[in-house]
């Protein structure tokens, strides 16, 4: 187990993604291409701002139907390690004020390192407490953050194959 993991608090999935890292990262950096994969289908997804910098603003917007929109996230990054990490939170705004986001409150951290295959891809959610993080996993975390984990995966992949 990963010791950066607390079981009480945390929600983690982790998969290998058939693309180099820099491909996966750009997916996560450029608005486009997040907006692409971010929401689980059939859900769309706007960026409206994307600072992907400490202290950068985070915010998306959802929609059915792709014509009315309503509001995702608002969060802001806490840490930015080019290439290799993207931490953020809604527990304080785009504008850095503490927020009390629905459904839960939470920190995650996206990990990328380099393997044989591509990349490895890991994603740990922290929760203040035992609660949220079983609200998290009850509102379906793992099929949520699965289902976006694979349409970043199809992305990429298929980017990277058509090089």
């Amino acid at each position: 187990m990963n010791p950066d993991i607390d079981p009480d608090l945390d929600l983690a999935l982790e998969r290998i993604i058939r693309a180099p890292r820099a491909v996966v990262w750009d997916a996560w950096t450029n608005a486009a291409s997040l907006a692409a994969w971010w929401l689980p289908a059939p859900m769309h997804c706007r960026v409206e701002r994307l600072d992907t910098v400490p202290g950068g603003a985070f915010v998306t917007w959802m929609s059915d139907d792709g014509i009315e929109f309503a509001p995702h996230l608002d969060a802001c990054f806490l840490a930015v390690e080019v290439g290799e990490r993207i931490v953020f939170t809604n527990a304080v705004d785009s504008r850095w004020r503490p927020a009390t986001p629905e459904p839960v409150p939470m920190t995650a951290e996206i990990i990328m390192r380099d393997h044989p295959d591509g990349t490895d891809y890991r994603v740990i959610v922290r929760h203040r407490d035992p609660a949220a993080r079983a609200r998290h996993q009850q509102l379906g975390f793992f099929d949520g953050w699965g289902t976006v984990a694979e349409q970043l995966a199809r992305l990429v992949e298929r980017r990277d194959d058509s090089r």
